[in-house]
């Protein structure tokens, strides 16, 4: 079973930390992020420009020994800027391949949605397989491989929204939303002479971590919490507001997370409680609403929290 849990809990604790000093007041951002990281996924985040999406990606390679990648989507982005390119070597006589920003363990992938298509689907394919196909060749990436992408839902023009069969290989999608008054007030304080990032050092070498995310797998889910994951799932394909409800794919997303989620609290085994808090971040992003329920405002966030509330939660018999 689960070793080194104490000796990992401070040191998960201190990424914590770490995230704090430099997003404030985003507690619950902070610990998704980990959440997607240790449940080996990856991440979307959308939200306006300069509320901090890309300082948080920083300050989780910061904290983790871990390479870290920057991609700056634009429109002319080719997908061989992103996985790498073979260049000839006339010496040699013959290519070599020199690495893009994928072979990296923690990338940003910054607003994805203004690349073309191409270019999105070479990103990812490459989340999924944990590999890249590059003239024939099958290159592995690096382990750990963790993808924060950032979109702008501002629709500007001349951006490419993701398809919803893409947006599924995301774990988790969040939002960071602005800051409170006392938060951003805070924020100016703490960033007056310097920013925090440049105090912040590395807590988790990149073997620990490799070490965490298989003792995350590890984790405990009892047959009833399971059945929570699927009851959830299948309302959503029943729901008349919904075109398209959550795929097994989802399923599974939802029952990593929470192992994730429940190692973070340094517990060896999930509660439904996990599963009902994580849901709305695993599974709005899953779903499709028809033309009638987006007419009306609704949104998928509204609609997978009230699925959750109107919900049986398992009995905590087993839990007590």
């Amino acid at each position: 079973m689960i070793h080194h849990t104490k000796v990992y809990n401070e040191k998960i604790e201190s990424v914590l930390n770490n995230i704090n000093k430099v997003i404030i007041g985003k507690e619950d951002v902070a610990i998704l992020s980990l959440v997607a990281l240790l449940a080996e996924g990856h991440v979307l985040l959308e939200d306006v420009p300069g509320v901090g999406k890309t300082m948080l990606v920083r300050t989780l390679a910061k904290s983790l020994d871990c390479e870290f990648k920057r991609i700056q989507f634009t429109p002319d982005l080719l997908p061989s800027d992103v996985t790498g390119v073979s260049i000839y070597n006339p010496k040699e006589l013959e290519f070599e391949f020199r690495d893009g920003p994928i072979f990296g363990n923690i990338i940003l992938a910054d607003e994805i949605n203004r690349t073309s298509p191409k270019t999105q689907s070479s990103l990812l394919e490459a989340m999924e397989e944990k590999n890249v196909t590059v003239d024939g060749n099958t290159k592995p990436l690096q382990k750990p491989f963790f993808v924060m992408a950032t979109q702008n839902p501002i629709e500007y023009e001349g951006t490419y929204p993701l398809p919803e069969a893409q947006l599924d290989r995301f774990i988790l999608k969040l939002k960071m939303g602005y800051p409170s008054f006392e938060d951003e007030l805070e924020m100016l304080e703490r960033t007056a002479v310097n920013h925090p990032i440049e105090t912040i050092s590395s807590v988790i070498s990149r073997d620990e971590l490799i070490k965490i995310q298989e003792e995350v797998k590890e984790v405990y889910i009892a047959g009833n919490v399971q059945e929570y994951i699927i009851n959830l799932v299948t309302r959503t394909r029943e729901n008349s507001a919904i075109y398209l409800g959550v795929s097994p794919r989802g399923s599974i997303a939802l029952m990593k997370a929470a192992k994730a989620y429940a190692y973070i609290y340094g517990r060896d085994y999930v509660l439904p409680d996990d599963v009902k808090f994580l849901a709305p971040y695993v599974l709005s992003h899953r779903i499709l609403l028809n033309t009638e329920a987006r007419y009306e405002g609704i949104t998928s966030e509204d609609t997978i929290a009230s699925i959750v509330k109107t919900t049986d939660i398992p009995i905590r018999r087993e839990f007590n």
